[in-house]
C-alpha cells in the first residue's frame, strides 16, 4: 500500500492511501482540499473515501470542499464526535471495520484528545494512522477526556504490534523529543531517536512514520508505568494513570 504525505497548514499532515491494484484511494485528515485533490490527479488516482479521526478544524477542514469536488465520497468519522465532521456519511465505532477497495482498517476508538477520537489501524500492511492522540515521542492535550481515558487510549495503541508504522497528525518531533529529555535523559533510545530526527529534519524529510516498537522505548508517554519514570517524577509506587497525567501536566507547562 502506498503511502503518500500530503503536508497541511503549519505543520500538519494527511496521508494518502493507495490501493494499487484499483488505483483507488482514500486519504487521512484533510484540512486543506487543494493539495490533496493535486496529488490526486498527479499520480492518476480516484479518491473513495475520507477517514477523519476527529473533528477538529486542522483534521477535517478540507472535507466540505472534497465533497463539492468528488460527487459520492464517503465521509468517515466516529459517531460520538456528535456530528461535528463536515460532510460525514458513514459513522464507526470502536471495533468497526473501513474499507478502501481492497485496504481494510480496523476502527480503534482513542478518547481523551476528543471523545469521539479514533485510529484506523490496517493490520495486514502494519499501519496506525493515529491523529493527534499519538505522537513520536509524544501524545495529545487532554482536551474532552481526563489523563486516565488516554492513558487508556495509548494503552491500546501500545498494544499493536512492533513494526506497526505509525502515522500522526503532526510533525512535533523534535520538540517533543526537547521535552522528553528532561523526564529520561539517559535513555539510549531516545538519543538515537534524537540522532535520527536530527538527520532527517537537515535531510528536509519528514520524521513520520515512526515505528511503534521504538516508540514503547522512547516515548515517555507510552513509559507511565515504568517504575523509573514513576520515580522521577516523584510518584513512585503510584498507578500508571497517575503517572501520565503529572507527565503530561509538565508537558503542558513545557
Amino acid at each position: 500500500m502506498p503511502i503518500l504525505i500530503v503536508p497541511q497548514l503549519a505543520d500538519n499532515f494527511a496521508y494518502l492511501l493507495v490501493d494499487d491494484t484499483s488505483r483507488l484511494a482514500g486519504v487521512i485528515d484533510c484540512a486543506e482540499a487543494g493539495k490533496v485533490l493535486d496529488e490526486v490527479k498527479r499520480h492518476g488516482l480516484k479518491l473513495v473515501a475520507v477517514l477523519s479521526t476527529h473533528w477538529h478544524g486542522d483534521h477535517v477542514g478540507g472535507n466540505s470542499e472534497l465533497v463539492s469536488a468528488i460527487p459520492g465520497l464517503r465521509i468517515y468519522g466516529a459517531r460520538a464526535e456528535n456530528g461535528r465532521i463536515p460532510g460525514l456519511t458513514d459513522e464507526v465505532a470502536d471495533g468497526d471495520s473501513v474499507g478502501i477497495g481492497k485496504l481494510t482498517a480496523r476502527v480503534i476508538g482513542i478518547p481523551a484528545h476528543t471523545n469521539g477520537h479514533v485510529a484506523y489501524w490496517f493490520e495486514v500492511d502494519a499501519l496506525a494512522f493515529v491523529g493527534d492522540t499519538l505522537f513520536s515521542i509524544g501524545c495529545g492535550r487532554v482536551i474532552e477526556g481526563t489523563p486516565e481515558t488516554m492513558w487508556q487510549s495509548l494503552l491500546k495503541l501500545r498494544a499493536l504490534p512492533d513494526d506497526t508504522l505509525v502515522y500522526c497528525g503532526h510533525e512535533y518531533t523534535a520538540a517533543n523529543i526537547r521535552f522528553a529529555k528532561t523526564i529520561e535523559p539517559g535513555n539510549p533510545d531516545l538519543a538515537a531517536r534524537e540522532k535520527e530526527v536530527a538527520r532527517l529534519l537537515a535531510a528536509g524529510q519528514a520524521t513520520i512514520p515512526a515505528r511503534l516498537g521504538a516508540e514503547k522505548k522512547a516515548n515517555v508517554f507510552l513509559r507511565a508505568d515504568v517504575p523509573a519514570v514513576a520515580a522521577t517524577v516523584g510518584l513512585a509506587g503510584q498507578p500508571a494513570a497517575v503517572v501520565f497525567a503529572e507527565v503530561r501536566a509538565r508537558k503542558n507547562r513545557f
